[in-house]
């Protein structure tokens, strides 16, 4: 069983929404005995960074406790940022400090928010991405973006005028700046690939 995490930020019954229809067994909680139980945790959002952090509240110290265990965890959106040390959005917050790096302004030279569908470069060693051909269209939504300081870190990127990290993997931890559950075959094909890496099923 995959766990949502349910913390009343944006996009989260889409996500579940999504992963019922490949097929997946997904839970909506934010119960401690689910994150325990469950074979993958998936943390989505849509909202400011520090706004998610509080809803999220005494449940990142579990989260961060059963990644550290090893548990695949996959962030999305501001929960992809959340996976990060820590952002200047609408002042300074921690996050997780999963992945090393900070979330940072979009510079004012491109448009901002960085809304639509963008090409990613893909990197063939990141499991995420199993299946899927080098180069796919994602759909994003953001003003922020996760600047990847993390040597040991794989990075997808995309071009924003600048390379700008669309999808990051640390061991048992993933994360996309994009939104899979809103970009038709190629983001169900990543949920699914998450999901096999969850089920033991991924070579």
């Amino acid at each position: 069983m995959l766990v949502v995490i349910d913390y009343n930020v944006g996009n989260v019954k889409s996500v579940c929404n999504a992963f019922s229809h490949i097929g997946c067994n997904v839970k909506l909680s934010c119960e401690p005995k689910d994150i325990e139980a469950a074979a993958g945790i998936v943390l989505p959002g849509v909202a400011a960074f520090g706004y998610a952090v509080n809803a999220l509240g005494a449940t990142a110290e579990l989260i961060k406790k059963v990644a550290l265990s090893g548990k695949p965890l996959l962030g999305i959106c501001v929960g992809f940022q959340m996976l990060f040390d820590k952002s200047s959005e609408y002042g300074r917050h921690n996050g997780l400090g999963l992945v090393t790096g900070g979330v940072i302004p979009i510079p004012s030279s491109q448009i901002v928010p960085h809304m639509g569908w963008n090409l990613v470069k893909l990197s063939a060693e990141m499991d995420l991405f199993d299946g899927l051909e080098k180069e796919k269209h994602f759909y994003f939504a953001h003003s922020f973006y996760a600047d990847v300081t993390d040597n040991e870190a794989k990075v997808a990127f995309t071009d924003y005028g600048f390379d700008l990290p669309a999808s990051v993997q640390k061991a048992n931890i993933y994360g996309t700046q994009f939104h899979p559950e809103k970009s038709s075959k190629a983001g169900l094909k990543v949920l699914k690939n998450f999901a096999q890496i969850c089920e033991g099923t991924k070579q």
